[in-house]
């Protein structure tokens, strides 16, 4: 099999020093510190509410703003074993993505009769994202600079142009190599395809505290360090649900559950999901030559057209963040501070940092950091529902939730309320994905998958056997 540009080797030396500096710390996090809401001491009496909403990130923060927006006199409850944004919120690259159903092959090859809708209902929602955090005047770096898919291999760069090619909008841009290599200088880029409104780019801590900040100003009570542990009720004459904490008892008439990448607190949809831990890295501000020399003036955040790609951006500051490729799975399934610390990986990021970019090799990282993101079988956002339709789910977003955390509210808000509506509709809502397997069977699945991939990549994007065979039946691992 042929090599990829990422297999190069570089002197041990040089991708040490240009982390020897780094701090173990998710950078937006620690940039956006100072700014972080305070919520007080978290829960300490029993309580009643109209809907109470399990956890602090994106999902949960827009679901319980939503419901305020929708209803001022709704009385709302948000409970975050932590603190908001502290986990996959606060961590991720922060690319606002239209797409609801991870890129449209994926889309188009699940749902092939309702794809237009939902990529209708895809940008509509980033819109809507886009106008709240205007109205809102929450300031997280919100930028809609669309987002540019590049080729570092012959394979790619013809998969893109033929791409292209079926095109019939303004909305994208071919690059061809001298094209692409002026609009970001980079020896690996072979071509490269500008979406111009399908991605936005956030600082994704101060999105978080901003939805926070409007969630309370509109009347929504917010326990942070208040974990959900049990749920129980939602039958009889009242059809209270009950909520056990680790501190007091909540009733609600209904219940939102977004606690995503960790164990559901409905039994039914815990084999759905599994955590994949992503790592990532921040430089330090690049000087203004070696901005200079970069290019990258359009701002776009960028990902290669590999299935274990990168993604990369800048930041407002004019930091490059760097991450993916990597994607570990820990058997077991359990979500630990242990399995965040890699330094392969991270090794193995930097090494790749400075083939895409070898006149940066005097740029030092500052920061270093991963997460978990819940990854399900078909690779997008699914949703369930229990107690009667009283209590509404959602998870598997695969690392696409920034943007579709949203729509993931407004699915779950009509779930509860009883509502038809377009977001409730597509059968891509109505479906559930089938679970993975227990352990053992899980950890040699995925590695097997991973080691698929990796040869693919290797072999002119061509899928093997086992990944067909996954494709067939509705598995489709992709990246």
């Amino acid at each position: 099999m042929p090599g990829i540009v990422f297999d190069a080797e570089l002197p041990a030396a040089l991708v040490e020093r240009t982390l020897s500096q780094s701090v173990f710390r998710p950078y937006w996090l620690d940039d956006a510190a100072g700014s972080a809401p305070a919520f007080g001491p978290g829960l300490t009496a029993p309580a009643r509410y109209d809907l109470v909403v399990v956890g602090g990130g994106y999902t949960g923060l827009w679901s319980a703003l939503l419901a305020k927006q929708r209803d001022p006199g709704l009385k709302v409850a948000l409970l975050e074993a932590q603190t908001v944004g502290w986990a996959a919120s606060g961590r991720n690259g922060g690319f606002v993505e239209a797409s609801l159903t991870h890129g449209e092959e994926n889309g188009r090859a699940r749902w092939p009769d309702e794809y237009d809708e939902l990529e209708r209902l895809g940008l509509a929602n980033l819109d809507e994202i886009e106008s709240a955090i205007l109205d809102l005047g929450i300031d997280c770096d919100f930028e809609r600079t669309g987002a540019l898919g590049v080729a570092t291999e012959p394979y790619q760069a013809e998969q893109l142009l033929a791409d292209q090619a079926e095109r019939s909008d303004d909305q994208t841009v071919f690059f061809d190599q001298s094209e692409i290599r002026a609009e970001i200088n980079s020896p690996t880029y072979l071509a490269g395809r500008w979406d111009k409104r399908g991605n936005a780019l956030v600082h994704p801590a101060k999105l978080a505290f901003g939805l926070a900040r409007a969630a309370a100003e509109a009347g929504v009570d917010v326990f942070e360090h208040t974990q959900a542990r049990g749920l129980s009720g939602g039958r009889g004459i009242d059809r209270t649900v009950r909520l056990a904490t680790d501190r007091a008892a909540v009733l609600a008439d209904r219940v939102i559950l977004a606690t995503n990448v960790f164990p559901s607190l409905l039994a039914r949809y815990r084999w759905h999901t599994v955590p994949v831990y992503d790592y990532a890295l921040m430089t330090e501000p690049l000087s203004a030559a070696q901005r200079d020399q970069l290019g990258w003036r359009r701002r776009q955040g960028v990902s290669d057209a590999s299935s274990q790609f990168h993604y990369y951006r800048l930041s407002r500051d004019g930091r490059i963040l760097w991450g993916g490729y990597d994607a570990v799975y820990h058997p077991g399934r359990k979500v630990l501070p242990r399995q965040e610390v890699r330094p392969a990986s991270w090794a193995k990021l930097a090494r790749h940092f400075l083939i895409s970019f070898p006149y940066l090799e005097d740029v030092k990282f500052s920061h270093r950091w991963s997460g978990a993101i819940d990854t399900c079988t078909r690779f997008c956002a699914f949703f369930g529902s229990a107690y009667s339709g009283r209590v509404a789910y959602a998870a598997g977003f695969t690392g696409l939730g920034v943007g579709a955390s949203r729509f993931a509210a407004k699915v779950m808000l009509d779930r509860v309320g009883g509502i038809d509506s377009e977001a409730t509709r597509p059968r891509m809502v109505r479906e559930t994905p089938l679970p993975f397997p227990p352990e053992p069977f899980a950890t040699i699945g995925i590695e097997a998958t991973r080691w698929a991939i990796d040869r693919a990549d290797h072999n002119q994007g061509r899928r093997g056997l086992w990944l067909r065979s996954l494709d067939a039946v509705g598995l489709g691992f992709d990246s």
